[in-house]
Formats: structure tokens, C-alpha cells, sequence
């Protein structure tokens, strides 16, 4: 259904689909935006991005953001900005999936998705080879997803 919804070039990886609409070189490497299907439950490992300023806009779904520590709700129409160097991640909390755009600046970020949707890396069993990609975008994996206690 994800990519009927975002088109033939989407990418997978771990249930959600990706398609960058506007990539890094695009943009003189000033930002991407990706557009992103995360299926009920969904959401990634606490991670800090240490060069780059993430932004989410909610497009459908509700998400929980963790942000430090601190908890809070976003839906359709609303967004949640996160500064570069603080740990963070988000839950979908509906039973609809997220659509939501994920805009960094500086852009990059969109190479990592590609190579984990063509490794098909799995977490946890994978760790080791997305911590040492993780690493080449200037993401720290710093924790679990908040749907694991």
C-alpha cells in the first residue's frame, strides 16, 4: 500500500517506505525531505543526529516523540523539530500508519535509508553493519525503539 501511496521509486526497509523528494545534491546540500509511510507501532532507535537539525511533518497517523526524555503527541497538520546532538525517536501510536515528511538540513540522511532498504538489515541481528553505517551519516544509535522496554 506504501508505495502505491509514495510511487514505483520507494524504497522499504523494516516496514516503512521512503521516497526522497528532495535529495542533498538538489538542494546544494542544504537540506532533503524524505516522505515516509511507518506502519502502527513503528518507530526507530533513540539516535542522535550530531550535524544536522531533523524536522517531521505529519502528513496522517499520530506519533510519539521522545525527545530526551520528554514525551509528546503529534498529528496530521502538526510538526515536531528536533536540534542536531539531541537524542530522540518517535512511536506511531495510531492504529492508521504515520505519513509524515522528514526534513534534515543539512541534508544526507536519505543515503542511509538506501543502503538499509538495499541490505534489508534487520534489527537487532544487524546492529554491528548499521551502527558502522549509522556512523558515516553522523548518527549515533543510542538506544531501543520506544516499543521495546
Amino acid at each position: 500500500m506504501s508505495d502505491i501511496l509514495l510511487g514505483p521509486d520507494a524504497i522499504e526497509w523494516l516496514g516503512v517506505t521512503y521516497r526522497t523528494i528532495l535529495s542533498t545534491g538538489a538542494s546544494g546540500g542544504v537540506m532533503s525531505i524524505v516522505d515516509s509511510v511507518s506502519p502502527p507501532g513503528s518507530g526507530p532507535p533513540r539516535h542522535i543526529h550530531e550535524d544536522a537539525d531533523e524536522t517531521f511533518v505529519l502528513l496522517t497517523g499520530d506519533c510519539e516523540f521522545w525527545l530526551e526524555g520528554e514525551r509528546s503527541v503529534r498529528g496530521p497538520g502538526q510538526t515536531m523539530f528536533v536540534p542536531k546532538g539531541r537524542e530522540h525517536t518517535f512511536r506511531v501510536v495510531s492504529d492508521l500508519p504515520s505519513r509524515h515528511l522528514v526534513i534534515l538540513s543539512p541534508g544526507g540522511l536519505e543515503t542511509f535509508f538506501e543502503e538499509m532498504a538495499a541490505g534489508q538489515y534487520r534489527i537487532p541481528e544487524d546492529m554491528p553493519a548499521i551502527e558502522e553505517s549509522a556512523r558515516r551519516y553522523h548518527l549515533t544509535l543510542t538506544g531501543p525503539p520506544l516499543n521495546v522496554q
